[in-house]
């Protein structure tokens, strides 16, 4: 069990244990998977953008099998509704009374898979228990367990029957990521395993849900100094002042920036976080959040060329981060 005085180096442990567990099925992507394990201990939700057959579903169930947590998958389709999502009561005739029966989303780790197929009102199901870890069905809430998150697929080639997903939405991605392609000796070592099914068959848990709950609870604690706080503030208003972006950096993002940041303190072994952190991961976390206007992006800009931009020119704090 991990205690709530461990110190920072503990924490590195755990996390280089989960990203070795995980490397055991996915092969030669290692920084996706050091961006998945920072995303669930980070307590967020990760967006998977690739082409179908690059190992999305794999990566979701071999997380679940880490982490000793359940899995639970939806396959968004236009006609899939938000009790298919959440739940709905039953009638019990012996009872004669009226049952829930829980939908897939309660479970630790929930795949939404295609969730571009789903009409809006079907994806907003997903929003309170998303934002809040809770679902309210026929007027009665109830709590999810933790952990809790959303791994969400979706195809960018394809777009005939998909939805947009509203930016409300999106907001509350902690990451978006993609998979890529394997190596050709990673791509040939599938090749001998079949796909690597077996792998993920005989993949065992590394930490369970208390152990984890625990070491989220200990990258909460890593320091960030009030002159990075202050960086991180600078980075949102350059985001909401930039003359190429029609929507910049929310409350909600700067909060899960600095999250994220904390994580990857602590899976360095460090107990504070610099700027170096944050220009690591602003890309994975801001990308998919800034909305670029339609005259810059008749001229072929995009979120992540703004970004750059605003991380070249704001001042990087000079303090010491204090331990």
């Amino acid at each position: 069990m991990v205690e709530p005085g461990s110190p920072p180096w503990s924490f590195a442990q755990h996390f280089s244990t989960i990203v070795d567990n995980l490397a055991r099925v996915i092969r030669g992507k290692d920084e996706l998977l050091r961006l998945t394990t920072t995303c669930l201990l980070a307590e967020g939700h990760l967006l998977v953008e690739d082409v179908p057959g690059v190992g999305k579903t794999s990566l979701a169930k071999a997380l679940a099998r880490t982490v000793q947590g359940s899995f639970g998958r939806i396959q968004f389709t236009p006609d899939l509704l938000p009790s298919d999502v959440s739940g709905t009561a039953v009638w019990n005739q012996l009872q004669a009374t009226f049952e829930f029966r829980p939908g897939p989303i309660f479970s630790n780790v929930l795949l939404a898979d295609e969730i571009n197929r789903a009409s809006p009102k079907t994806q907003s199901a997903l929003l309170e228990a998303m934002a809040e870890e809770q679902v309210t069905v026929d007027g009665s809430t109830r709590e999810l367990a933790r952990p809790f998150m959303v791994i969400a697929t979706q195809n960018p080639i394809e777009h005939q029957g998909t939805y947009p997903l509203p930016e409300s939405q999106l907001d509350r991605f902690l990451m978006k990521l993609s998979v890529g392609y394997p190596g050709r000796d990673d791509e040939l070592s599938i090749l001998e395993d079949e796909g690597g099914d077996t792998a993920l068959a005989q993949l065992g848990p590394v930490v369970g849900p208390d152990e984890l709950t625990s070491l989220a609870d200990m990258a909460r604690r890593v320091h960030v100094a009030p002159t990075l706080a202050g960086y991180l503030l600078d980075l949102a208003a350059a985001t909401r002042q930039h003359r190429a972006l029609a929507l910049g950096m929310s409350p909600r993002a700067v909060l899960g920036l600095q999250r994220v940041i904390r994580v990857r303190a602590a899976s360095s072994g460090r107990g504070y976080a610099t700027a170096d952190d944050v220009k690591a991961v602003a890309g994975v976390v801001l990308g998919h959040r800034l909305i670029v206007s339609p005259e810059a992006q008749i001229q072929g800009v995009n979120s992540i060329d703004v970004l750059d931009e605003v991380l070249a020119s704001t001042p990087v704090p000079r303090e010491a981060p204090v331990p």
